[in-house]
């Protein structure tokens, strides 16, 4: 009888990738993890005690496969474990290295609450689609059969790749529009390299290329390309613009020069990574060399910045949070590898003003936490005559992202928008009430994770071609 290769979590303890030392990784943008080798990837894959109930696939917004794909990997089958994975993910290798696991499958291990440490969900994943790649096991796109329907996107962040991905299987015609001279959106621009890599995006771009979609680049919808334009070339169109308009600061002196937006600060970064000329960073104006940098925010857009600015070589990195440690949204294994790369943490901070012009500090008020709010969190409320200042030379707006008015930037009064300024669309499906035009992503959800939009972007891909089918059904009864 062959010997049971899974619930090893008794004798067996979680381990990790191997992780570089601070001193080492806060001076460049390569990943941080190492990569399993095969002895070790099935090591801790046999760590999986194959539930009955397997709440790590439940709390998947993908609904992955896991522990079936972790079996695969303990026994050695590593090109059935990545049939398994690809399935029902579009960028596992992406969603391996970014996914917050803490907070979703990994969160929700059975062993993990019973004391034993969560399986390496997130690591294991990663390795079988490197390891895929790296073998020649990914297969080129290609349709069984062409076909004449014709889908336009607008967005080509992980909401509309990932439906061009199923788009394009079926053999659909797929032209993405995207503002950006380089696809990927987020995953290009807006998360930096010590996370994910920007060859792992721009082979999935490729890989899209290659089977036929198209990508008009640099085109702003509603100024070069008008969106009734797309409309009117496609039987259907996707809105996946995701949402980029920054939540702005109050309070005196916010308006002073040195005082930067994230996104505007991790695309530069971004594109002096890919060896672009970028102006505002080669005069200082986005970049953190030789600052006192000031962060304020507590997402994981606040843990890109604070990274960031550590490896451009910053004097000092702060990070404001007007709540504490144990109530900040970022991910908690963000916070500390920000800490062992020399980032400090003021908790229960809130910035009321700004000195100088250019900024020469930020007057900080402290705060402590009163009653739940809607959301169950405490409220920060302020300590009256707590304020003091911190010195900064560059400070930046990492206060999350908000819609921006698309209905007015594209002439569009009928797209259907909520009062927070998404667009309205079925649940699962992605349809609005504008007839074939769909939406899918952060431009739904508002501001998201990745992994999400992709599976927001698979759905309405989906939908397009169960309304495809119908539509061709009506016609040839007809």
């Amino acid at each position: 009888m062959a010997k049971q290769p899974m619930l090893k979590f008794v004798d067996v303890e979680r381990d990790m990738p191997e992780k570089r030392d601070a001193g080492e990784r806060n001076r460049d943008f390569d990943e941080i993890y190492a990569e399993y080798a095969d002895a070790k990837a099935a090591e801790q894959a046999s760590r999986c005690s194959q539930c009955g109930v397997p709440y790590c696939q439940s709390h998947c917004p993908l609904h992955n496969n896991i522990p079936d794909w972790l079996r695969m990997t303990a026994m050695g089958r590593l090109k059935e474990a990545y049939d398994i994975s690809q399935a029902t993910n579009t960028f596992p290798e992406i969603c391996g290295r970014i996914c917050p696991q803490d907070r979703l499958c990994e969160g929700n291990c059975v062993i993990e609450q019973s004391g034993h440490g969560t399986v390496t969900i997130g690591a294991v994943e990663k390795y079988i689609t490197d390891t895929a790649w790296e073998r020649g096991w990914v297969e080129e796109i290609t349709p069984a059969a062409e076909r004449q329907e014709s889908v336009g996107i607008v967005g080509a962040g992980p909401a509309g790749l990932a439906a061009a991905d199923v788009l394009r299987r079926a053999g659909v015609q797929v032209t993405i529009y995207d503002r950006h001279d380089r696809a990927g959106g987020l995953l290009t621009y807006g998360i930096p390299g010590f996370k994910l890599e920007k060859d792992v995006v721009m082979r999935r771009v490729e890989q899209l290329e290659r089977a036929g979609v198209k990508f008009v680049l640099n085109c702003n919808v509603g100024e070069d390309l008008s969106f009734q334009a797309i409309r009117g070339q496609h039987d259907a169109v996707l809105v996946a613009t995701g949402v980029y308009k920054t939540r702005e600061l109050g309070g005196p002196g916010v308006g002073a020069s040195g005082i930067v937006r994230a996104i505007d600060y991790l695309t530069a970064s971004n594109k002096v990574g890919f060896g672009d000329e970028v102006e505002d960073y080669a005069n200082g104006t986005l970049n953190a060399d030789g600052k006192k940098v000031v962060v304020i925010g507590g997402g994981d857009t606040a843990m890109d910045c604070v990274r960031t600015a550590i490896r451009q070589g910053a004097t000092s990195v702060k990070c404001l949070y007007r709540r504490d440690r144990a109530n900040m949204p970022g991910s908690q294994r963000e916070v500390a590898n920000a800490e062992e790369e020399g980032v400090e943490f003021v908790w229960l901070s809130s910035p009321v003003g700004f000195k100088g012009d250019p900024v020469t500090g930020v007057v900080v008020q402290k705060m402590r936490l009163g009653e739940p709010d809607a959301s169950g969190r405490q409220s920060p409320e302020p300590i009256e005559g707590s304020d003091y200042t911190e010195d900064a030379d560059l400070v930046i707006k990492a206060l999350g992202f908000e819609p921006e008015n698309l209905p007015e930037l594209w002439g569009e009064e009928e797209l259907p928008v909520t009062r927070w300024g998404t667009v309205m669309a079925e649940f699962n499906s992605g349809s609005t009430a504008l007839n074939d035009v769909y939406a899918a992503g952060d431009i739904v959800r508002g501001a998201s994770l990745v992994v999400w939009a992709i599976k927001d972007g698979r759905d309405a891909a989906n939908a397009m071609l169960e309304s495809f089918a119908s539509q061709g059904a009506q016609v040839a009864a007809e």
